[in-house]
C-alpha cells in the first residue's frame, strides 16, 4: 500500500460547498459593507487561512461582524449542501482498502459538523478531524497536516493529502506528504493548481484512487 494514511480538505474535495460559501461572502459583504463582493478575490481566499483572514481582507475594521453575518448565513444553507458523489465513494473503497482516512479543514469543527451529519459516510470513513481552531497557523502552513500525523501517530511519508486548492498543496508539500489537487472543485482553476506544484492532479475519482 503506497499511503497507509489518506488525509482530505474538505471544501471543494469532498463537498460541493463552493456555492453556499460564495452565497454567505456576497451576503456578509452587502449586509455589513453595503458593497458588491469581488468574487475573484474572494474565491481565489477560499481554503486558505480561514474565514477571519478572508473577512480581514473585505475590512479589517469590522472582521467579528462580518463573521458574524457570514456564518448566520452559511450554517442553515448546509442542508442544501451538495457531495462530491464520487468522491465519497472514493471514501468507502480507501476505507475498505485498510487505509486510515482523515478530514484537515480550515472550517472550525463545528462547521464542518454540519457536513458529517449531512453525509454519514463521512462519519462511517473518517477516523480523525483537524479543524480551524486546532493549529495556530493555518493553510499553506504545514501546521494543520502535521497536528493530523501527530494525532494517528504516522510520519510523513506515509501519508498523501488530497485538496482542491493552491493552499492545499502548500500545505502538503511542506509537511512532507504527497500532495494530490483535484480539479472538480469549482473554486480554484487548473492553472492556479499546477503553478501550486502538485505531485499529482487528478479530475476524478478513477484518477485519484489511481495515484494513491
Amino acid at each position: 500500500m503506497r499511503f497507509p494514511v489518506v488525509l482530505f480538505d474538505l471544501d471543494g474535495t469532498l463537498i460541493d460547498s463552493g456555492p453556499i460559501i460564495m452565497a454567505s461572502m456576497r451576503h456578509a459583504s452587502l449586509t455589513v459593507l453595503g458593497r458588491e463582493l469581488d468574487e475573484d478575490r474572494a474565491r481565489a481566499a477560499i481554503g486558505g487561512p480561514g474565514l477571519v483572514e478572508q473577512m480581514r481582507d473585505l475590512d479589517p475594521d469590522r472582521i467579528d461582524e462580518l463573521v458574524a453575518v457570514y456564518r448566520a448565513h452559511n450554517a442553515p444553507l448546509h442542508d442544501q449542501l451538495d457531495p462530491f458523489p464520487d468522491a465519497l465513494a472514493a471514501l468507502r473503497v480507501l476505507g475498505a482498502q485498510g487505509r486510515r482516512l482523515g478530514v484537515v479543514t480550515a472550517k472550525r469543527v463545528d462547521t464542518a459538523g454540519l457536513a458529517f451529519a449531512r453525509f454519514p459516510v463521512l462519519q462511517e470513513t473518517i477516523e480523525l478531524l483537524v479543524g480551524w481552531e486546532d493549529t495556530e497557523r493555518h493553510k499553506p502552513f504545514p501546521d494543520p497536516i502535521l497536528k493530523a500525523l501527530e494525532r494517528l501517530d504516522v510520519g510523513a511519508d506515509q501519508a498523501a493529502y488530497v485538496g482542491d486548492s493552491p493552499f492545499d498543496v502548500g500545505a502538503a508539500r511542506a509537511a512532507g506528504v504527497f500532495a494530490v489537487a483535484v480539479g472538480w472543485g469549482g473554486i480554484h482553476g487548473e492553472e492556479a493548481l499546477l503553478a501550486a506544484e502538485p505531485d499529482a492532479l487528478v479530475h476524478d475519482a478513477e484518477e485519484l484512487l489511481g495515484v494513491l
